[in-house]
């Protein structure tokens, strides 16, 4: 039992032994373990603290480039702000110069409508001097039958296009590029170029001294010519109407230069009714080169429109015989008498206008005043016409008329406490036919004939203008009936106008190019100053 107590005490030992010396063992490794920990944080620091003292001088370098580029941006917005001060001084100098200019351009404008109204008035001055004939062109807008071409191939083609323009206010140009046709690029000069955009105000505007002139005493004749279709008669009129005519007390734009002119004519007689003269209206029509009096009637028949014959007068002026005269005191009573005369004027449709005029229309009003002392006793006239025998009035047979109510055969009689001697001042407003094509119009028959008539009255009025451009010594007034009526007008003492009225399109290029010529011709005749008559003086400018 000893034995075996010793033997396991022996084992019990070593086992002991054995489990100090492990002990021993971990601790030696704890030991170094604690010291290799130790180590790690004391690397640990050393890199955290490098790794402090690098971000540091990281942050003071970014620190350094963040003020460094704040100071650059800091800078940069104040050399801005300076820029921006200066480019507004700049700006306000820029401005302020910008007035200036513009005050300075406005007086230049200023003085130059000056100008140019002097030089108009001077122009004028020049024109009665010499006698002249004042033309005025007038371009009308395109219009939806500009492009109604009877060929379809042709609806989209060139001949459409607007080929005359107005350049300024004096100045016509034609221009024109067709293929097959040599290059067309010419201007024409007139006392006033009228464009598309113009208004019928602005057109009467231009022709309103004249009626001062009228009041002073002289004649006066305004005439449209130009082609069909091209305006004359929108021009004189405006837009006719058969149910609603448009009379002058109305408020309307589109009032042609009649109405206007009767309202104006009777405005300016209100202003000084001391010396109010008589107005008388006439109104007859040219056609087929025959003059037929539109407001007589033949007492046999319901068919108006009476011919009359031209005769020369003791004053050696041109006259139609009985010619049926109707006293007028207002604009009203005037453009009544109008509107009646025109439901009796000759229209034919063709295929150029709808609504063609086929006769010359010739309105005029008489100014009978008594005469001025000291004036002249050719520019007097007795109480009465002495009469003469006459044949009895033929009545036109080619087409009937609507009836009307009859007119006084002429002027009332005069009593006998009114003055030996009067004057007579004469406005004649024309609405000239148009000129035309046959082959364009498609016209056939009489309308044919009228056609003819119309194109050989307006051939022999060019005739006469040629005549007295060129001074030649016999002028062909007695060619047609047109220009041996309108004698006094066209080569006498009257201030005459004539409005030229054009197509813009290249379809109607001939025929305005024949009307510019016109008036280019027209412009070049010289035939005196005009004539006053024995008229009380109105003192306004003309």
């Amino acid at each position: 039992m000893r034995a075996r107590a010793g033997k396991w005490s022996f084992v019990s030992d070593q086992r002991v032994q054995q489990l100090q010396r492990q002990v021993r063992v971990k601790e030696e490794r704890i030991i170094e373990l604690e010291t290799e920990n130790a180590i790690l944080h004391l690397k640990l620091a050393e890199k955290l603290k490098q790794d402090i003292k690098e971000l540091h001088s990281s942050s003071l370098i970014l620190v350094r480039n963040y003020q460094g580029q704040y100071q650059d941006c800091l800078s940069g917005i104040v050399a801005a702000i300076q820029r921006t001060q200066l480019y507004n001084e700049t700006l306000q100098a820029y401005q302020s110069r910008a007035v200036l200019l513009e005050q300075s351009l406005q007086e230049i404008n200023e003085q130059y409508q000056i100008e140019k109204q002097k030089r108009k008035l001077l122009h004028n001055s020049l024109v009665e001097l010499k006698g002249n004939i004042r033309v005025h062109c007038r371009i009308r807008p395109l219009l939806p039958f500009d492009n109604e071409l009877d060929d379809p191939v042709l609806q989209n083609s060139s001949l459409c296009e607007k080929v005359i323009h107005a350049v300024d206010d004096e100045t016509v140009l034609v221009k024109c590029n067709r293929p097959g046709h040599p290059l067309i690029n010419k201007t024409y000069n007139f006392e006033r170029v009228y464009g598309p955009a113009e208004s019928q105000r602005i057109v009467f505007e231009e022709m309103r001294p004249l009626l001062i002139s009228l009041l002073d005493g002289y004649n006066v004749c305004v005439m449209a010519y130009g082609q069909t279709g091209s305006g004359k008669s929108y021009t004189m009129l405006g837009p006719y109407s058969k149910d609603e005519p448009a009379l002058p007390s109305e408020c309307h734009d589109d009032l042609g230069i009649i109405p206007r002119a009767a309202e104006e004519l009777f405005r300016l007689i209100s202003e000084n009714p001391s010396r109010s003269p008589r107005v008388e209206v006439s109104i007859v029509e040219v056609y087929n080169n025959e003059i037929f009096d539109l407001l007589a009637k033949d007492s046999s028949t319901l068919v108006s429109g009476v011919k009359r014959d031209v005769i020369t007068s003791r004053e050696g002026k041109k006259e139609l015989l009985q010619l049926t005269s109707e006293s007028v005191s207002s604009a009203g009573e005037f453009m009544n008498l109008v509107t009646g005369g025109l439901q009796l004027r000759a229209k034919h449709p063709t295929w150029v206008h709808a609504d063609s005029s086929r006769s010359h229309l010739v309105i005029t009003a008489t100014l009978t005043a008594a005469a001025s002392p000291g004036s002249a006793a050719s520019d007097q006239m007795p109480l009465k016409a002495p009469s003469c025998p006459s044949p009895p009035p033929s009545v036109r047979g080619e087409r009937p008329r609507a009836a009307r109510r009859a007119s006084s055969p002429g002027p009332a009689p005069v009593g006998p406490a009114e003055p030996l001697r009067q004057a007579q001042a004469r406005l004649q407003l024309v609405d000239l036919a148009g000129s035309e094509c046959i082959g364009a119009s498609g016209v056939t028959g009489l309308a044919r004939r009228e056609t003819s008539c119309i194109n050989r009255s307006l051939a022999a009025l060019a005739d006469v203008l040629g005549a007295l451009a060129e001074h030649r010594g016999h002028v062909p007034y007695r060619n047609s009936k047109l220009t041996h009526f309108l004698q006094d007008s066209i080569g006498g003492d009257a201030k005459l106008l004539v409005i030229l009225c054009v197509s813009p399109c290249q379809k109607s290029l001939a025929e305005t190019l024949q009307c510019l010529g016109f008036g280019t011709r027209a412009r070049r005749v010289q035939r005196g100053q005009a004539k006053r008559r024995g008229f009380p003086a109105s003192g306004k400018p003309r």
